[in-house]
């Protein structure tokens, strides 16, 4: 039984995730880390007169903080409890997973779709993307969505579940506070391309192995799931660098290949047209139910990063104890 519990505030958290989500009314500690870049930006802005050497700053400080402040908090919990302990860590696992949110988001885009109301589906996809919505039809609005899904996957539910497995809230803390400097500063316009050069490189490092490993697991999920495991094979092998990330178009390509879909293509952002090859084969029209099939390969493929994460936790600590 002692083996199990380095595993447990995983699947507790994993669990609490999927029946709670996040809870919005409640401090969250990605918004502290939040606010932690943007303090952190304006300080290197106001006086570092070479912006990369001021991105390695920021990048260093906001890792170091919340990945100690999270490591002292766990290192008292468990030295007066090993149920607080677990309790604590357990808190802080849930806080370091979206599946439930990623959902729900992105079904009010599927739900407003279905109804045909392009404006609401337009509205709601704006929240869970970062490109510019006004320009979307209703078959980009629904594309859009199914790409967010596909590409958060990994970043908001399988990478952090990989990184808790090595090293438990500490280092799941760790990567989304990277993953959140990337979301924040890791553009490459004018303004970041400098200050967030050393947030998003190390975002890349960071999602390298889950973002494969994700997009295989997809590919896996598919044909129990009702879609098609060897075209998610087939196209990820063949599109799966289609993107200036290394790592975004992994999960986008298997996902368009278990839905027959194409995916991708230009998008704008902040006004400006960014050209970007399409992923996948246009198979078939994209359809709002896509939206719920992208979904179930979220969670199909989740379930599996966890059962693999709690065995690898069971078998490590089972040799260290």
């Amino acid at each position: 039984m002692k083996y199990l519990i380095p595993s447990l505030p995983l699947i507790i958290g994993a669990v609490a995730d999927l029946i709670i989500g996040d809870p919005y009314n409640f401090p969250h500690p990605i918004k502290a880390v939040g606010k932690l870049i943007s303090f952190m930006e304006k300080s290197v802005r106001k006086n570092f007169r070479d912006l990369r050497k001021g991105g390695i700053f920021l990048t260093t400080v906001v890792c170091f903080i919340p990945a100690a402040i999270t490591a002292l908090l766990l290192f008292i919990c468990y030295r007066l409890s090993t149920i607080l302990g677990v309790a604590a860590e357990s808190v802080i696992c849930c806080y370091m997973l979206a599946a439930r949110c990623l959902c729900k988001e992105s079904m009010k885009v599927c739900n407003a779709a279905e109804k045909n109301d392009t404006e609401a589906a337009r509205q709601a996809v704006s929240m869970i993307v970062g490109r510019d919505t006004s320009v979307l039809d209703h078959e980009g609005i629904i594309r859009a969505a199914v790409e967010t899904v596909a590409e958060n996957t990994s970043d908001g539910v399988t990478a952090p579940i990989f990184y808790m497995a090595l090293g438990g809230g500490v280092l799941g803390m760790l990567y989304k506070s990277v993953n959140t400097m990337d979301s924040m500063i890791g553009y490459k316009n004018d303004d970041y391309i400098d200050l967030g050069r050393t947030a998003a490189k190390l975002d890349d490092v960071l999602n390298f192995i889950p973002s494969r490993l994700t997009a295989l697991l997809m590919a896996v999920v598919a044909s129990p799931l009702g879609m098609d495991s060897r075209n998610a094979f087939r196209i990820w092998k063949r599109d799966r660098l289609n993107h200036a990330s290394p790592n975004s178009a992994q999960t986008e390509s298997a996902c368009a290949g278990a839905l027959h879909l194409r995916l991708a293509g230009d998008a704008v952002y902040f006004g400006k047209v960014h050209k970007k090859p399409y992923i996948g084969d246009n198979d078939r029209p994209i359809e709002a139910a896509d939206i719920r099939r992208a979904n179930r390969l979220m969670y199909g493929s989740s379930a599996i990063m966890l059962l693999i994460a709690v065995i690898f936790r069971t078998i490590l600590f089972g040799v260290i104890l």
